[in-house]
């Protein structure tokens, strides 16, 4: 339609000319070229937002099982080596049908038989597939090894994996939350977003994995339904029960007396065996810390052993029996000159409590040293390290969730989460782009009364962040959108028009800031319109633009480029026709010129298209891989919107003022890139997750509270073994080690939310 629009008021132009005089039609075309203009802009604009989607076949469905069992493979086997889940093998921990009444669905008939090995694979597989439609509730204490089973049952699933295999996909429970999505739509996008090569709707289409739950082609490993709030716990579990099959394969694990509440509240999940943990028996934990460490120190086990059956009620023998606590010994110990006999001196150690927090407190510090003393240059110093992650603990627990989303790093910081505060830095970070690039046309013969002007211009970007801010929420409609980008870049056209005033024609003041407005308004709603409203996005960008497919894109990018160029290149004939009072000989020139800054405006918001609609491989799932592809869209965006708003301004200036031919138009676009640049830079960055994570980490590091290379400290931390890494998101090795950091005495962070597993004594969630 916008299309169309535009052909008949070219084409309307066209034969008024022969009947109207030129002021008249110069008159009508100014008007209706701005409209014609405005509109081909829109058009490209609703074609961006709404894209064809491709239903799944079924080669796509089975593309997509294959890659995803491929990719959740590599992930957990990489994730149980750094966990040392391996070394030199799994703790013999017995999983045996629970017999407390009330947690098993009545409709089950009990089977006292199953039960296995967590160290035993076959066990592990043969335990699934005889419960009653593979349906596994895991229960325990603190610290039982419930993620430990759900990983290794994974694995041994995906091990012996044949095509006929569903696929078992681990999702943290910790996100759910029912009021805002049901549980099938939630566990579509989780897959996606911790594997974000499904999201080629290209290669896997837009449907596959709705296609593998509705056929039972997955099975969700729902892991800690007691880090999920307490608020909506019970909540989950009817989701659970609500939305899901009760004959769709499902393991689900949650501490026991939070799952029993639950089911108090609601019901047993549906036909679901039940399997909880026996205690280690403590030569089983001495055995296997024992074969764990380097033959020169298992004699120091050894005494340990000893002591221990000499004093079996003593706090070590109580607390070694527990699998977590069985790790941390084994990390601690195991390979550094510690003697792992002092945990059996009842003075130091009097009671299991004691013996816990001396474990958690050694942890990081022993790791650290360890790593300290095989590459020097490489670990931070172990204070250092620990007042890091002590930081990022607090940070988490204040947050309430267990997850370190990379792009969600700026809702720490104050200065970033309040809209007139974030709006105002940057404002700073534009006024220091002018202060930094201005200078250039100083050099070259600008008066300094320039680098004023174009900073009082900076101000513009105020308003424009603001509406974002208030308007944050998706727009679902083309109506919406355009009003709210519209008033976005109204707004900011107001604030830039007084220092535009001196460097436009006008009859008078109030007609000169109605033109300034009104330029100012144009490049910015380009701007917002290409790029989008300035606000923190809810998820990164995952892809890296490519040249797959482009035949396919060829057309579609052709189209924008045309449309454009023919919309701008009508705008300046006319605004040309009507400055000059129907100069005749000003016209041509003016739709060359026109159409040589649509040509230019059409391919950067194609280029803008591409760059957004780029595909992840296979190994694009991780931190650093979102991190890199949002940095690029950023910067890629940032160049493309800084020249896409200076080109109209730069366009219509030339119209006043030079003799209008391409090296005049390309004279003054550098200038004006050089001078204003920094605008349409600043407000395409806004759009990204990087610069704001950007931003929150140097505030951070400057204060001592993070290292200012955060992503190399948090590999460093996942390396050995204290973070885990969930597609594109960190976690704290165990939950009770981030509740440990969180509530130590060093400086705090910001303060948890009162239904956080963990804010409360006594509700801790450790895994």
């Amino acid at each position: 339609m916008a299309w169309s629009v535009c052909a008949v008021v070219a084409g309307g132009l066209m034969s008024l000319w022969a009947v109207w005089s030129p002021d008249q039609v110069s008159a009508a075309a100014s008007v209706l070229g701005t409209v014609a203009g405005l509109l081909g802009f829109l058009a490209i604009w609703a074609w961006r937002g709404t894209p064809r989607h491709h239903s799944a076949d079924t080669t796509q469905i089975a593309e997509t099982e294959r890659a995803l069992a491929r990719m959740v493979r590599r992930q957990w086997e990489d994730e149980g080596v750094l966990r040392q889940l391996f070394a030199p093998a799994p703790l013999p921990v017995v999983w045996a049908p629970s017999r407390r009444a009330g947690l098993v669905d009545r409709r089950m008939d009990a089977d006292t038989t199953l039960g296995c090995h967590a160290d035993d694979p076959d066990e592990l597989i043969a335990t699934f597939r005889r419960a009653t439609r593979r349906r596994l509730v895991v229960l325990g204490p603190a610290g039982s090894g419930k993620t430990t089973f759900s990983v290794l049952l994974l694995l041994a699933l995906l091990r012996t994996r044949t095509p006929e295999d569903p696929v078992p996909v681990l999702c943290p429970l910790a996100s759910f939350d029912p009021a805002r999505e049901n549980a099938r739509d939630w566990l579509q996008r989780r897959v996606t977003e911790d594997y974000p090569a499904l999201g080629d709707a290209q290669r896997y289409g837009t449907a596959s994995v709705v296609e593998l739950l509705t056929e039972h082609r997955l099975v969700p490993v729902l892991d800690g339904l007691d880090e999920v709030p307490s608020t909506r716990r019970t909540a989950v579990l009817e989701a659970l029960n609500e939305t899901l099959p009760t004959d769709a394969p499902l393991v689900l694990t949650c501490r026991t007396e939070a799952y029993a509440q639950a089911v108090r509240e609601s019901a047993p999940l549906a036909h679901a065996t039940v399997l909880e943990p026996a205690a280690l028996r403590i030569d089983e934990t001495l055995a296997a810390l024992r074969l764990a460490a380097a033959p020169e120190r298992r004699e120091a086990w050894d005494e340990l052993a000893g002591r221990l059956a000499r004093t079996p009620d003593s706090p070590a023998a109580a607390v070694l029996t527990s699998p977590l606590m069985a790790t941390l010994a084994r990390s601690v110990y195991a390979d550094s000159d510690r003697d792992p006999a002092e945990l059996a001196e009842p003075h130091r150690f009097p009671s299991a409590a004691a013996l816990e927090r001396h474990l958690l407190d050694a942890l990081v510090p022993t790791l650290y040293e360890r790593a300290r003393r095989q590459d020097p240059t490489r670990s931070p110093d172990p204070a250092d390290a620990l007042r890091h992650l002590t930081f990022l603990a607090q940070g988490l627990t204040g947050q309430g969730t267990f997850e370190l989303r990379w792009w969600k790093l700026h809702t720490w910081s104050p200065s970033l989460t309040g809209p007139w505060r974030r709006a105002l830095i940057w404002l700073a970070i534009t006024v220091a782009g002018h202060l930094v690039t201005n200078p250039v046309l100083v050099v070259l013969g600008a008066p300094w009364w320039v680098l004023a002007v174009s900073v009082a211009q900076a101000v513009a970007v105020v308003p424009v962040f603001l509406f974002g801010s208030w308007f944050s929420a998706p727009s679902t409609t083309m109506g919406r959108r355009t009003a709210v980008s519209a008033a976005a870049a109204l707004g900011g056209g107001l604030a830039a028009a007084p220092a535009m005033m001196p460097f436009l024609p006008g009859t008078n003041p109030g007609e000169t800031f109605l033109v300034g407005t009104a330029f100012a308004g144009a490049s910015l709603w380009l701007v917002v319109l290409a790029a989008g409203l300035p606000v923190p996005p809810d998820l990164p960008v995952r892809g890296r633009p490519g040249t797959a497919r482009w035949r396919r894109r060829l057309p579609r990018a052709l189209g924008s480029v045309l449309c454009v160029t023919l919309s701008s290149g009508l705008f300046f004939a006319s605004y040309a026709a009507y400055v000059h009072h129907g100069g005749q000989t000003r016209f041509p020139a003016s739709l060359r010129d026109g159409l040589v800054i649509g040509a230019v405006l059409g391919a950067g918001l194609a280029f803008l298209r591409w760059v957004r609609a780029g595909s992840v491989d296979d190994s694009g799932a991780g931190v650093e891989a979102t991190l890199r592809s949002d940095r690029l869209l950023a910067l890629l965006g940032g160049g493309a919107c800084a020249l896409l708003f200076v080109l109209p301004d730069a366009g219509v200036r030339m119209t006043i003022w030079f003799s209008s031919t391409l090296s005049d138009l390309v004279v003054v676009a550098a200038v004006r890139l050089i001078d204003t640049g920094p605008i349409g830079l600043v407000l395409a960055l806004g759009t990204c997750a990087w610069p704001y994570y950007t931003i929150a980490r140097l505030q951070f590091a400057v204060r001592g509270r993070l290292p200012w290379r955060l992503q190399a400290f948090l590999a460093d931390a996942h390396r050995l073994g204290i973070l885990r890494r969930v597609g594109p998101t960190y976690q704290f090795r165990h939950a009770r080690l981030q509740q440990h950091l969180a509530d130590s005495t060093r400086p705090p962070g910001p303060r948890p939310p009162a239904d956080l597993p963990g804010a409360r004594s006594g509700s801790a969630a450790p895994r």
